[in-house]
């Protein structure tokens, strides 16, 4: 799935020039976390969080340091700090180095940018404008309608079938039996010997992430599993 499938558009944003008292009333109104800064044209140029908003003189929450601890700092961090804590501006404490996607992303690249920036937002943009933007709150929304579009009526048998195929396709579920896996009225039943915890985890896993599944019944105990391969060849 793309990015312009699941992005929020319109987009709440604000220009640069706005005061900070400004945005952050826009977050409460809005009730969002982040907001993106554009030039009238639509062209994204910064973005602004709450985290950008908490160390700020108005809420008595700045940066307090000892005379001592500051002579082992910096100028520019000192300043830096002030900026943050006494700007009147967006433009002077926004995030200009912002990562962004285009509409062609696909969700797993927007999922990894997120986890390798630790930021909970991705701008989308189309030549540089900003044309939609995807939060950690809409993937949610995604994993969510997934599970629900699961059709009830898939019969046991096509349940089965989906099961085994993605088990074929594992190292580690090679030397467990065929007739020990039953699907009745949707729900899974593994029986049988199973090697480890993790493989019996795994087991679970796949059985409910399988397309049709309602339940899954762990019966398998722990041994030494008998040699010979789960599937017959084909």
């Amino acid at each position: 799935m793309r990015a312009t499938k699941v992005m929020s558009t319109p987009v709440v944003a604000a220009g640069p020039q706005i005061t900070v008292q400004h945005v952050a009333r826009m977050m409460i109104n809005h009730r969002v976390s982040g907001i993106p800064i554009v030039e009238e044209d639509g062209q994204l140029i910064g973005i602004i969080t709450e985290g950008d908003l908490l160390r700020r003189v108005e809420t008595r929450t700045e940066r307090q340091r000892s005379r001592w601890n500051e002579r082992f700092l910096p100028n520019s961090r000192l300043a830096a700090d002030y900026v943050k804590s006494h700007a009147r501006r967006v433009a002077d404490i926004m995030t200009r180095d912002v990562v962004t996607v285009d509409e062609c992303a696909t969700l797993g690249e927007i999922a990894g940018l997120m986890e390798q920036h630790r930021i909970k937002r991705v701008p989308v943009v189309h030549d540089g404008k900003l044309v939609g933007i995807v939060t950690r709150a809409d993937l949610l929304r995604i994993l969510t309608s997934s599970a629900a579009s699961v059709s009830d009526e898939d019969g046991d048998r096509s349940i089965r079938k989906r099961l085994l195929t993605e088990l074929r396709q594992h190292k580690w579920a090679a030397l467990l039996n065929e007739a020990d896996i039953v699907v009745s009225d949707g729900v899974v039943h593994l029986w049988g010997v199973v090697g480890s915890k993790q493989e019996r985890q795994a087991l679970r896993i796949v059985a409910e992430n399988t397309p049709g599944v309602r339940d899954v019944d762990d019966h398998m105990i722990l041994g030494p599993l008998r040699p010979g391969p789960l599937f017959p060849a084909i």
